[in-house]
């Protein structure tokens, strides 16, 4: 017998804990090596557990939900042994979720369901064929479950069980890792940073123009789609060389000035929103900018992004223009000091030399930390921006 201990994997500095998802395999299977066997949540992201050996799952030692720390003895695999049927069925019941038996009949019809949604089918009498899976891998998620109820899913128990008229359902669901410590970070942020927010508006015609004429010539040259959010951060890199304390961050009573740009894009997820960095972004040019961008929301969508690419920052810039913002206050993201927050671009009535024309306009917002930045910085370091943006050779030129 040669045993092989299934471990959590390095967790960083900064996560203390984790949280097991749902297992792949029940004791008693067959695996291979590398073979994911259960993803694990922290509080940034989700990583995937390989199995060290081929063999069989002989013993799951933490379940479904169990709050995990780094390198601690979650499985253990036995790589001489041969899978029976046996052993899975002696193991379940340690190795089960705290759920009802419904969702290994999930599984087997083609679909993995989380332990709160078998227990929603199960009393519901819905079947997993019955519910489109939006999770990773189609994993069914309790609120698949519930649109499917709700959108008049036919099953047996259905029709036996209407909804009332006039009720008023209520659903309670823990917050995720990753939610419930975006919320203690806000709630951080705000209590511990005397936040202000200083606006300015930018005419967006210059870059858009510069988009138009070299966006097919870009993409052959560069293999990826020229946009805006490349612009963008090439501005507010503009402007942080400019006003170092934008860049800066507070450490007890100290200023950190650093001497690289680190910045923080916002992207949002299936899991909720998340801000891999863009490091030294100075030294990258607009289709490096662009690449890293499309890199990283692809790995968003999958929750391939990586704990170390979603550490540090010095720097954030949030894009609610993408979901249709037209003004928004942005929270800085400790322990940084200054994000920036962008918007959709709309046709404006502006005045120019004493004549009303119409121009695309953003709306730009910086909210900045004035316990180290005072409202001078913060209004020159947007107006900086503001200019770099309404005259692109500037980013060029560094001027």
């Amino acid at each position: 017998m040669a045993i092989f201990e299934v471990k959590v994997p390095q967790l960083s500095e900064s996560v203390a804990e984790a949280t097991l998802l749902q297992w792949k395999k029940k004791v008693g299977d067959a695996v291979g090596q590398d073979e994911i066997l259960i993803e694990i949540e922290t509080d940034k992201v989700v990583l995937e557990v390989p199995a060290p050996s081929a063999g069989v799952l002989t013993e799951i030692v933490i379940a479904d939900g169990g709050t995990v720390i780094a390198e601690q003895l979650i499985a253990k695999i036995d790589s001489t042994a041969v899978a029976t049927a046996k052993p899975a069925a002696a193991a379940a019941p340690a190795a089960a979720a705290p759920a009802p038996a419904a969702a290994p009949a999930a599984k087997s019809a083609g679909a993995a369901a989380a332990p709160s949604a078998a227990k929603l089918m199960a009393e519901n009498n819905v079947s997993a064929a019955q519910v489109a899976g939006s999770g990773r891998d189609g994993r069914i998620t309790k609120g698949d479950v519930l649109s499917a109820v709700a959108g008049g899913t036919k099953s047996a128990a259905l029709p036996s069980a209407p909804i009332p008229t006039g009720n008023r359902p209520e659903e309670r669901v823990p917050m995720s890792r990753l939610r419930a410590r975006i919320a203690e970070r806000l709630l951080e942020s705000q209590a511990n940073n005397a936040i202000l927010t200083t606006f300015n508006e930018v005419n967006m015609a210059p870059v858009i123009a510069m988009r138009n004429k070299y966006k097919d010539q870009f993409e052959k040259v560069h293999g990826v789609k020229l946009g805006f959010m490349s612009f963008f951060v090439k501005a507010a890199t503009h402007a942080l060389k400019k006003f170092p304390l934008l860049n800066a961050s507070v450490d007890g009573n100290d200023i950190v000035y650093h001497g690289y740009f680190d910045i923080g894009i916002a992207v949002s997820s299936p899991r909720g929103l998340v801000v891999p960095i863009l490091r030294d972004v100075d030294q990258m040019n607009l289709a490096d900018i662009e690449k890293k961008i499309a890199e990283y929301g692809a790995k968003a969508r999958d929750g391939k992004l990586s704990i170390e690419e979603l550490t540090g920052g010095t720097f954030s810039i949030s894009n609610g223009g993408v979901f249709g913002s037209m003004l928004s206050t942005p929270i800085i993201n400790p322990p940084q000091s200054a994000i920036l927050g962008i918007h959709a671009t709309k046709e404006r009535a502006v005045v120019e030399n004493g004549q009303v024309v119409i121009r695309p306009i953003n709306y730009l917002a910086l909210s900045y930390d004035h316990r180290i930045i005072d409202g001078r910085e913060a209004v020159l370091g947007l107006v900086a921006m503001k200019e770099a943006l309404e005259d692109p050779s500037r980013l060029l030129l560094d001027l």
